[in-house]
């Protein structure tokens, strides 16, 4: 069961609310050089037509800056009104004061502590942020991460722990340093006078059990929104597993107003998969629902078929493809559940569990395929059309079974 979600306040960011009562918000970021308006613009759009609420771009150069507007003019003229994060290290406060037109354009600034500078610039060049922020009325994402961590606050905190009779390990150190260093800024922030309902707080570490306990430090205390994402996460099945049982403990702890799933993408691969794993973690969790699941079994040496594998894809896909449609015609579609079932173990007992479900015949048993529809036997397919036919059946009970949102 989950539990209750931790109370924050609401951060409007470009008309999507994070934290409050709002639902968790997914978000990613480009990979394109943010220069080349083009390519970015096709991930951006590509990214929020996957789902992602939110989308940074890295803005690291005057030409990048230079771009901004035009990005997201873009964007807009394709239909996309996704809000736009400009992700800024280093030169934020330059950028930001020297191109007002990358400063009106973006929904929110994401600033890391560590990299605005060191000593009397470091605070000099955060409120010359925090005031173009207050200017453009854009709320702040003060992001902390451990690969670039205030070098002065950990070596104070270092120094204070090694003078104790019993020292803290380095880990523990460097947490506390993470946290005191997005609550300081957070405070800094409002005391330059940014609104306490403009600030969002993340502290990304590349651990699992690093970011679990940074997280759940960092949430006592305060009603600052959170932004979970565990940082280099990694490629493929390491990223996607490593992200997703870091997210998961603290969603379930209801830690958490938005997240990112930070995957390498492999080489010219699909940088939306990072958004299909976020809405996976979320739907799995039964926080929110994005689209209709498909449940299929494993296959074992009662299915020496591939033949119910390559249905559960073409049904999945089929279902993908429809959903731009059936997502703007009926309203509450994402609560479908299909199953395509490969045998007579457990193929009845799930296809009657799903809205609408097949059990498909396993080695040497009886050829036909009883459909389930609500729990009834429905029908009995049989013969080469299978897939085709109960695709149809999908198709209709979608039409007849959800209201239209017209």
């Amino acid at each position: 069961m989950i539990r209750s979600r931790r109370q924050s306040v609401g951060v409007d960011v470009g008309g999507v609310v994070v934290g409050g009562d709002a639902p968790i918000v997914v978000q990613s970021m480009t990979n394109t050089s943010t220069e080349d308006i083009e390519s970015t613009v096709r991930q951006v759009v590509s990214l929020a037509n996957a789902g992602s609420e939110l989308v940074r771009i890295t803005v690291n150069t005057d030409k990048a800056a230079q771009a901004v507007a035009e990005i997201a003019k873009r964007a807009e003229d394709q239909g996309v009104r996704v809000p736009i994060i400009g992700d800024f290290h280093y030169n934020g406060h330059q950028l930001l004061s020297k191109y007002p037109e990358c400063a009106r354009a973006l929904a929110k600034y994401r600033i890391n502590p560590g990299n605005v500078g060191v000593g009397k610039k470091h605070d000099e060049n955060f409120r010359q942020i925090i005031d173009i922020a207050i200017d453009y009325k854009k709320p702040v994402r003060i992001g902390v991460n451990w690969g670039s961590l205030e070098q002065g606050l950990v070596g104070r905190l270092m120094d204070a722990n090694n003078k104790q009779p019993q020292p803290k390990a380095a880990r523990e150190v460097m947490i506390e340093a993470m946290r005191r260093s997005a609550l300081e800024s957070a405070r800094m922030a409002e005391d330059y006078g940014l609104p306490h309902n403009a600030i969002i707080l993340s502290a990304k570490l590349s651990g699992v059990q690093d970011l679990i306990e940074m997280y759940r430090t960092l949430a006592y205390g305060n009603d600052y929104p959170l932004h979970l994402g565990l940082t280099e996460a990694g490629m493929g099945a390491k990223g996607i597993v490593a992200s997703t049982a870091a997210l998961a403990v603290l969603l379930q702890d209801g830690i958490g107003d938005t997240i990112r799933v930070s995957l390498t993408p492999s080489p010219g691969g699909d940088r939306s998969e990072e958004v299909r794993v976020a809405q996976q973690i979320l739907q799995s969790l039964e926080i929110r629902k994005f689209l209709p699941q498909v449940s299929a079994c494993p296959g074992c040496g009662r299915t020496a078929s591939t033949f119910f594998q390559e249905m559960a894809d073409q049904v999945q896909n089929h279902i993908k493809d429809s959903m731009p449609v059936w997502k703007e015609r009926y309203r509450g579609i994402e609560d479908l559940t299909v199953a395509v079932m490969g045998c007579v173990v457990n193929g009845p007992g799930e296809s009657r569990h799903a809205n609408l479900g097949i059990s498909l015949p396993g080695t040497g048993e009886d050829p036909r395929s009883p459909v389930y529809i609500d729990g009834q036997l429905a029908t009995i397919l049989q013969g080469p059309d299978i897939i085709s036919r109960f695709k149809a059946i999908l198709d209709e009970y979608v039409s007849s079974h959800y209201s239209s949102n017209g």
